[in-house]
């Protein structure tokens, strides 16, 4: 994983202006929702809830704002009941991509996504396209500026608690786990003071695509730069080596 640590672009989107905020806490807003109608209300006795709620920490989300969105889903029988689905397809020079999106309307997000990779000339492909060329792991990034433990430490208590690789960046320290343990990897982490810069479960590319063709960075940037103003848009993945 060396050379491609999701880091930089993390500050990046982090440093955005405010419509990107408003997006994210949007995104995770939903999240919320989803979690505490599966699980219930109180994290403690719901763990994809407590992992939302560290990936709204995360992203400096107010603990004021997390809380009204779990009350409200907690409290509104007839909230809106929104869909996991998952579209696959293609990018200038091939370039795959998974875009994950939480809904309350599969015809609008569908149509908003293929329109998406359409300007981008792009194209939706059918399930399973794409996927193969990713592994779905937990993955947590640490500001190594942030973290007092020295990289040696840190790996250590992250392989004990259960993870499956631990990587040194420039700025960072990538610890991946299997989907299944990432929680109980995250919360280890997190009962030891170790400050999270992201954490979740994602999709790493086994390979990674360099583009040359100042067009096909342009029309794939133009795709995803769609794809991340879609408020129905949770995430996108894909093996561009940018």
């Amino acid at each position: 994983m060396s050379g491609h640590s999701k880091f930089a672009n993390i500050k990046h989107k982090k440093e955005k202006n405010d419509a990107a905020k408003g997006k994210i806490f949007t995104v995770i807003g939903r999240e919320i929702a989803v979690a505490v109608k599966e699980g219930g209300a109180d994290p403690a006795n719901n763990s994809k809830l407590r992992d939302v709620i560290a990936k709204a920490k995360a992203n400096n989300m107010p603990n004021d704002t997390i809380d009204r969105g779990i009350k409200k889903a907690a409290g509104d029988a007839n909230s809106v009941n929104y869909e996991y689905v998952t579209y696959e397809g293609y990018g200038p020079s091939g370039i795959a991509i998974i875009v994950d999106a939480l809904t309350d309307n599969k015809n609008r997000t569908a149509a908003n996504v293929r329109n998406a990779f359409t300007k981008g000339s792009g194209n939706v492909g059918t399930q399973g396209c794409v996927s193969y060329m990713f592994d779905k792991k937990g993955q947590i990034i640490v500001d190594r500026e942030e973290c007092r433990m020295d990289a040696d430490e840190l790996m250590m208590l992250a392989l004990d608690a259960g993870a499956e690789d631990f990587s040194e960046e420039e700025d960072s320290y990538e610890i991946l786990t299997d989907p299944d343990s990432f929680s109980e990897v995250r919360e280890k982490l997190e009962a030891a003071g170790i400050p999270m810069a992201e954490a979740e479960v994602t999709m790493i590319p086994q390979n990674w695509v360099e583009l040359t063709d100042e067009n096909d960075i342009k029309q794939l940037n133009r795709t995803l730069d769609l794809l991340d103003e879609d408020d129905d848009v949770q995430a996108v993945y894909h093996n561009w080596d940018e």
